[in-house]
């Protein structure tokens, strides 16, 4: 029931401002289409293949992860720390493990509509992406680690400027140096190490070999669903201490 409400709520959220919605996430993806994509794609190329081909399956990664991440750590961050309308959910008989997976799973839907534009963009662009189940699967699995990622930092942070840190120190760095624009072969190998711990390195490996058709690389799918799953205990615990 907490779960099938808090969709339905975020559902009537998303209806009333879906123009505002869909055209604030296409803004990102679409600049670095045009500035990357565009100005580079058809000019060089990585591991053997044109630059567009090998950036859009990290700027879907990289949208899913951000659109994910943000619609819940907004959501969360303004209910408990500006609204303090979070205490109600606390002072009713609501299931924590519930109310965090309806957050979680609404969290993920929304990073995987952002996802939507760089598919469509893929297409339109000829750059020639397989789509398949397991690529849908990859991206879900991204959607759901950023949106667990989200509602932990909204739990844990005490104050909008934690938040925005937050954000800046864990997030912004992802965004750029887990594989999503070049590759992480020329990179030193101290740096290398950083990376391949940071969980958007092992989806943004996994979408990239699903978009090539490849097949699935079985220790990145299994390092993000470790991810997933430690991410989504962290939230039901905080939801737990808040009680």
């Amino acid at each position: 029931m907490e779960i099938t409400t808090i969709l339905w709520r975020e559902w009537l959220f998303f209806k009333r401002r879906f123009w505002r919605i869909t055209l604030s996430q296409m803004v990102s993806p679409l600049l670095y289409f045009v500035t990357f994509g565009m100005g580079l794609g058809r000019v060089m190329e990585v591991d053997g293949r044109p630059y567009l081909s090998y950036l859009l399956p990290g700027l879907l990664a990289m949208t899913t992860m951000r659109n994910s991440y943000t619609s819940v750590s907004t959501r969360i961050s303004v209910m408990r720390l500006h609204e303090k309308s979070f205490e109600c959910y606390l002072y009713s008989p609501t299931r924590m493990y519930l109310l965090a997976m309806g957050h979680i799973l609404a969290g993920a839907l929304r990073g995987m509509y952002s996802g939507l534009f760089i598919l469509i963009l893929g297409l339109v662009s000829g750059a020639g992406l397989a789509l398949n189940g397991w690529l849908f699967a990859a991206v879900a699995v991204n959607a759901l680690m950023f949106a667990a990622l989200g509602f932990l930092a909204a739990m844990l942070m005490e104050s909008h400027y934690d938040m925005n840190n937050f954000t800046n120190i864990v997030i912004t760095p992802m965004s750029f140096l887990c594989g999503t624009f070049f590759s992480l072969e020329g990179i030193p190998t101290v740096l290398k190490w950083v990376v391949n711990a940071m969980p958007l390195t092992h989806t943004t490996r996994l979408i990239r070999e699903l978009s090539f058709g490849g097949s699935v690389y079985w220790p990145s799918m299994a390092a993000a669903v470790l991810f997933t799953a430690a991410f989504s205990f962290l939230c039901v615990r905080a939801c737990y201490r808040e009680v």
